[in-house]
């Protein structure tokens, strides 16, 4: 059977001191994931499209289905992969991924062998323009995922997210929602983006990168947003972090300010894969993009309280519609 809700990206292997807690130390993450994750909470039939190397655990894999997530779209390639990524958080909150035995130094902690000889992706691929090992190749995307109703693409390379559009598109896709790489959003790729969000249903910048698209020419998200718009994307969403996110509806030239629901802070690792997760879900359910909003908002609060891609499905039961109820209310037009 197709699944209702496709996610594709990199996975990684994650190394992570967290603002509270037990360091986490190799532990399955990636944008994919954490959108998945936080997607399981308001729908199940949901996969994964990714790449691994024969050196990522299998038990991790088995344990994705446990979840209601396919593991199926996830090659298997031969050889190992590097796929880890480490973060630090200070008790602002603040990300930090440079520095990486000063972290551990500073909190008494022994430096992981399993680091040894990291380094930082913007250090690692600065330069690097071509494919990723681990990005999901158009070939090898099993026939059925094609049918999903909805698909959100995590952030890759440019060309890699072009192919995967293009794929779904020919396939029909209803529904395709995409989080660019902050690689390519700089004012020389601006005209290119076109390719992207013609009949795009969302793009789902952080205010960061959007920002570093226009960098020079305004400071209006707003008058950003509209702009991307008028290359045909329905719906342009930015991530605001600690101030929540700004809905713009092309169509109906309306504007939504979505304030971040206010949670404890143990972990802000995939908050905002987790806000594209429930989006999708919340948009495939509803066709409303204020509800699916609310959706993303309330699984980014969630997800953040704990630790893990899955934390959001371990809540109480009755929370995250509780918080949605209360975020619909919270909800304001500009």
């Amino acid at each position: 059977m197709s699944p209702t809700l496709l996610f594709a990206g990199r996975l990684n292997r994650e190394y992570v001191l967290p603002v509270e807690g037990a360091p986490i130390l190799d532990r399955a993450g990636g944008s994919p994931l954490y959108a998945a994750g936080a997607a399981a909470i308001w729908e199940k039939e949901i996969a994964l499209l990714a790449r691994v190397g024969e050196d990522y655990p299998n038990r991790w894999l088995r344990n994705f289905a446990e979840y209601g997530i396919d593991s199926k779209g996830v090659q298997v390639v031969p050889g190992s992969l590097d796929l880890r990524s480490f973060r630090a958080y200070s008790e602002a909150r603040e990300l930090s991924r440079a520095n990486l035995v000063r972290h551990f130094a500073d909190r008494e902690l022994t430096f992981p062998k399993a680091l040894l000889g990291y380094r930082p992706p913007e250090k690692r691929e600065k330069f690097k323009t071509e494919r990723h090992p681990a990005t999901p190749l158009i070939t090898e995307i099993p026939p059925e995922y094609l049918e999903s109703k909805a698909l959100h693409i995590a952030p890759l390379d440019f060309k890699s997210q072009g192919q995967l559009l293009t794929a779904f598109r020919a396939a029909s896709a209803k529904i395709i929602t995409l989080d660019p790489s902050p690689r390519y959003m700089g004012p020389n790729r601006r005209q290119d983006l076109q390719l992207f969000l013609d009949g795009l249903t969302a793009f789902v910048p952080s205010e960061e990168e959007l920002r570093q698209l226009f960098w020079g020419e305004t400071h209006d998200l707003w008058e950003m947003a509209e702009e991307l718009g008028e290359f045909g994307c329905h719906f342009i969403i930015v991530k605001r972090g600690k101030e929540g996110q700004l809905l713009y509806d092309v169509n109906a030239k309306k504007r939504w300010e979505l304030p971040a629901y206010a949670s404890r802070v143990a972990d802000p690792t995939g908050a905002g894969d987790a806000f594209c997760g429930g989006f999708l879900a919340g948009f495939q359910q509803s066709e409303d993009p204020l509800r699916a909003a609310a959706h993303g908002n309330v699984s980014a609060s969630l997800s953040m309280e704990g630790s893990g891609p899955f934390y959001p499905t371990e809540v109480l039961p009755g929370l995250a519609q509780a918080r949605l109820d209360a975020m619909l209310d919270m909800i304001r037009e500009i």
